[in-house]
């Protein structure tokens, strides 16, 4: 078994430096042991499935080596989507720096939420307004191909990203415009806008655990308020949606009431919020009349 201290031998085995990698991360990770193997995966190039079909595999000095950088870092809190340079979302491999926020699973619920209001096989204009790594805009353009999508982020980093992702994914129906929400929509009408912007107070001690103090403040936290971008969003989406379009938006799990309050005094109709995997009410559809 390797240690820390000791330079690590050629003959260390995946089983062993599994053990050695989950230790080391216990006490800093909730999933210590599936963060060891994704990373291991990363190192040698395997699958997780690969990876404990041959546990008594030996490992070369240089993947030792590198293998362990990377577990310090996880162990210092990075993320181990930033550190393998991916994240899955909606079985797509999405490239991901520390210029944009890391696609999590409650996303896809504002997707399948948007994708059941586009029938399969006719034309619509969508807008997501803060696309990040294109998670969101590069689902349903690849989903629904008869769309066109618009992608718009007031980071020009994070649109770099988003740019080579529809390149490695084949999203050729999609356009970037840099700009904050709906600034760069520039008086088009949209049959949907949709959205996953920055919803958590700024004061928020969750913004201190976890992956969140190494993700980009912008992407999670509008300010001191929490609902600040969202009542901007909502405000001025009716300008730019057909009549009876759909404004759709991921929000924290204790704001569905205010947000709700919040499209009712906008004039939005047909409000539907669904839950996430915890049970929270955490995605918002609702229609516009197309009157603003």
């Amino acid at each position: 078994m390797i240690t820390p201290a000791e330079p690590a031998p050629a003959t260390v085995t995946i089983r062993e430096i599994l053990a050695w990698a989950t230790g080391e991360l216990a006490s800093r990770s909730d999933s210590p042991r599936l963060d060891a193997e994704v990373l291991l995966g990363h190192v040698i190039e395997r699958s997780r499935a690969q990876l404990l079909a041959r546990p008594e595999l030996a490992l070369t000095l240089a993947s030792v080596q590198h293998y362990r950088e990377l577990i310090a870092r996880r162990a210092q809190g990075e993320p181990v989507a930033y550190l393998t340079g991916w994240r899955e979302f909606w079985s797509r491999r999405f490239r991901v720096t520390p210029a944009t926020l890391i696609p999590r699973p409650e996303t896809e619920l504002l997707v399948e939420m948007a994708l059941d209001r586009l029938p399969t096989g006719s034309p619509r204009r969508i807008a997501d307004l803060g696309a990040g790594s294109g998670a969101i805009a590069l689902t349903l353009a690849l989903e629904r191909p008869t769309c066109r999508v618009t992608a718009t982020d007031i980071s020009r980093d994070a649109l770099d990203i988003a740019r080579g992702n529809a390149r490695t994914l084949g999203a050729d129906n999609v356009e970037f415009q840099p700009g904050d929400w709906c600034g760069p929509l520039d008086g088009k009408r949209y049959d949907m806008i949709i959205s996953n912007p920055p919803y958590i107070d700024a004061f928020d001690p969750h913004l201190l655990q976890g992956d969140l103090p190494h993700e980009p403040a912008t992407a999670l936290t509008p300010g001191e308020n929490g609902l600040e971008a969202i009542e901007r969003i909502v405000a001025t989406a009716p300008t730019h949606l057909v009549r009876g379009g759909w404004l759709l938006l991921e929000h924290g799990y204790e704001q569905a009431a205010a947000v709700a309050a919040l499209l009712e005094h906008h004039g939005y109709t047909g409000i539907e919020q669904r839950r996430d995997f915890g049970g929270h009410l955490r995605a918002v559809a609702a229609r516009h009349d197309g009157s603003a």
